[in-house]
């Protein structure tokens, strides 16, 4: 991912449609960023999924869902906003069953989804795409049942102020391009203090941190950004857990 400039408007709502869309589907199969460096932390941080039902928001092109049922999950529901992805999810998942997807726009509240319904929450690399994100972590912890468990993973905030530079606290829309596609999309760039802040004052408790690096695999797929993840901490992941007790934050 190249930087590209710093936008004062929010970006289409269907930013991953189209060609970015199809870009997106092909690299995470085996890019070393997607599936060399942030999916392998957040499954490590997931562990034993057996009999799970999991919801997975911003579920792009379906490869977590089809790796939760083959690591046994009883039930995957995928939420995507993006109708290019959408279709790649479902030539992924082909006729499993035991897999759910729905069109929605994260940026809005997730309705037809009951209260206490999943026992995990997965959200890779969606979170910074986001303005209500809010609004979105109470639609999550309303949805998740008690106990239950939220993984994210975000865009680090020191990557952001690398490649975007200006002060680390900025706050603003960034655009970055991705790779040599010719595509770009654009993400809001946040603090770990607001990242974090976010998440415990919905209600969530923090359980794991990790700052992952790419796999010795990735060297095999492209060794230049391989090496990129050792010097530079491009993702960070997280597990929170759904507070048990109504009214009390993540904080306490």
């Amino acid at each position: 991912m190249t930087p590209c400039r710093r936008l004062s408007s929010l970006p289409d709502s269907h930013a991953y449609e189209g060609a970015l869309g199809d870009y997106f589907a092909d690299n995470a199969t085996d890019g070393p960023y997607n599936a060399h460096t942030d999916r392998l932390a957040m499954f490590a941080l997931a562990g034993d999924v057996t009999g799970l039902r999991v919801l997975d928001i911003g579920c792009g092109a379906g490869h977590y869902m089809t790796e939760l049922r083959a690591r046994g999950a009883a039930e995957v529901v995928g939420v995507e906003g993006s109708a290019t992805l959408l279709r790649h999810a479902r030539d992924r998942i082909g006729d499993d069953d035991a897999v759910t997807l729905h069109h929605h726009d994260l940026e809005e509240p997730l309705d037809f989804l009951p209260d206490d319904s999943f026992d995990l929450v997965v959200m890779a690399l969606v979170h910074h795409h986001l303005e209500a994100r809010r609004q979105l972590l109470a639609e999550l912890h309303r949805v998740l049942r008690p106990g239950g468990i939220l993984l994210v993973s975000t865009v680090h905030p020191t990557a952001d102020w690398v490649w975007h530079g200006g002060s680390y606290f900025d706050e603003d829309r960034v655009e970055t391009r991705f790779g040599d596609s010719g595509t770009t999309n654009s993400h809001r760039r946040m603090t770990m203090q607001t990242f974090l802040g976010e998440l415990l004052d919905a209600g969530f408790v923090l359980e794991q941190f990790v700052e992952p690096r790419a796999t010795e695999a990735a060297r095999h797929v492209d060794e230049s950004r391989y090496l990129k993840t050792l010097q530079t901490p491009f993702f960070v992941a997280v597990r929170m857990r759904k507070n048990q007790c109504p009214g009390r934050p993540g904080r306490s």
